[in-house]
């Protein structure tokens, strides 16, 4: 019977370094066979929306996620099918028209903010992160990430995040640290934490006879 894929879930709240967790762990394995999926592509499509009520979207809350499309597809690498993994349009506040075709591979990392929180995903996952950093570095993170790369003021990012991101990382995110099986503090900055999770999945695929 062939074995499926290793599937490892890495969450964490907005500016937490959870992307760089999960690039870090993808960068050490990108010649072997492993595919990273970020749950921010599977915001709900928005098209018979007007552009009025799309920008009013709260993109932390679950509702905002299409999981059972991720689900599906998740399930489809699993049993090393291809899939079309869609591709969202922020200016649009939509899901564009474009896929990207994804191949199966041994391991799959799924990256979000609240990639923990949906049972039926966790319930695939071999191997649970969650990053926790302290509020006010994130905070500040994701100020320097919104102005210098999405063109934000100043005020609109303070705005949006004391009025959305805080109170739904709250109700959320925080709360699925409890599902975690590591907790990495610090993100990308935790090289101690990201080298043990390297040496557990390289483990995992030797005894899978990957490697």
């Amino acid at each position: 019977m062939t074995k499926k894929p290793i599937v490892i879930g890495v969450a964490g709240g907005t500016g937490s370094g959870k992307t760089t967790v999960a690039r870090e762990i993808y960068r050490k394995f990108k010649d072997k066979s492993i595919l990273m999926i970020e749950q921010d592509a599977y915001y709900k499509d928005q098209t018979h929306k007007t552009m009025e009520e799309r920008i009013k979207t709260n993109y932390d809350h679950p509702l905002a996620f299409d999981n059972d499309l991720l689900l599906e597809q998740v399930q489809k690498l699993l049993s090393y099918e291809k899939i079309e993994k869609p591709v969202y349009d922020y200016a649009n506040h939509t899901r564009s028209k474009e896929v990207i075709t994804v191949d199966p591979k041994e391991v799959i990392i799924l990256e979000g903010i609240l990639i923990l929180e949906d049972e039926r995903l966790r319930d695939l996952m071999d191997i649970k992160l969650f990053v926790d950093t302290d509020a006010d570095v994130r905070i500040i993170r994701r100020l320097m990430r919104d102005i210098e790369e999405r063109g934000r003021t100043l005020d609109s990012v303070i705005d949006q995040y004391t009025s959305v991101v805080r109170p739904m990382h709250l109700q959320f995110v925080e709360p699925t640290k409890r599902y975690a099986d590591v907790i990495v503090p610090e993100g990308g900055q935790n090289r101690v934490a990201i080298d043990l999770m390297v040496t557990k999945i390289r483990t995992i695929l030797e005894e899978k006879v990957i490697l």
